[in-house]
């Protein structure tokens, strides 16, 4: 019997502009804060690359802190890049995701806000021929309106918008590989968050 393989093969996680000033102004920003430790820490599990950026970090400050990212202990990216492009697609970025290699990836997109930089960074994604996902409980809006309608536009354009214990199990495939067991025990020790952060960002 062949040994299991995971469903989503080349996956990359894009973590766009989560910033300790945007904080008060973005809608449950604390909860897209949440659902991205979550796959940060599947990162580490199941040793998934990370991209990170901030928008003009100079004037509206670092990521926040409790990402962990490049912090003793945390999770290191292959970029963590300054921009004042609202794609996260700039040279400096760009450059250090072609190192993966050619082939096309399977790239989780999540972050703020979702009509403009998450808009964009997945339309050059998609572009480029890669396959998106964005987090639906991982992304979101100053003005909250602005969520469903950016969602219903990337679902047009080829995005797949999906939840992340979706995506999480969608990554894996298999309960048979060899991180399963410690992926399961991370989903249960995220599970509260997980309810209450679909329940402030996934109202129907």
């Amino acid at each position: 019997m062949a040994a299991p393989t995971r469903r989503l093969v080349r996956p990359a996680l894009f973590i766009c502009d989560l910033q300790e000033k945007f904080r008060p102004a973005i809608h449950e920003f604390a909860r897209v804060v949440s659902t991205t430790q979550k796959l940060l820490k599947a990162s580490q599990i199941l040793d998934i690359p990370v991209f990170a950026t901030t928008q003009l970090r100079a004037k509206l400050g670092e990521t926040c802190p409790e990402l962990g990212l490049d912090a003793e202990g945390g999770v290191k990216p292959m970029a963590h890049v300054d921009k004042s492009a609202f794609s996260m697609m700039v040279p400096d970025l760009r450059k250090e995701f072609e190192k993966l290699g050619p082939e096309k990836r399977e790239v989780v997109v999540v972050g703020i806000e979702s009509h403009i930089c998450v808009t964009q960074t997945t339309l050059d994604l998609l572009r480029d021929g890669h396959k998106v996902y964005v987090i639906a409980d991982a992304v979101s809006s100053c003005n909250k309106q602005e969520v469903p309608i950016a969602l219903a536009r990337l679902r047009a354009e080829g995005a797949v918008v999906t939840s992340s214990e979706s995506w999480l199990y969608e990554c894996m495939g298999d309960a048979s590989i060899g991180e399963f067991k410690e992926m399961a025990k991370s989903v249960k020790e995220f599970s509260k968050g997980t309810k209450e952060n679909l329940e402030a960002l996934c109202k129907m």
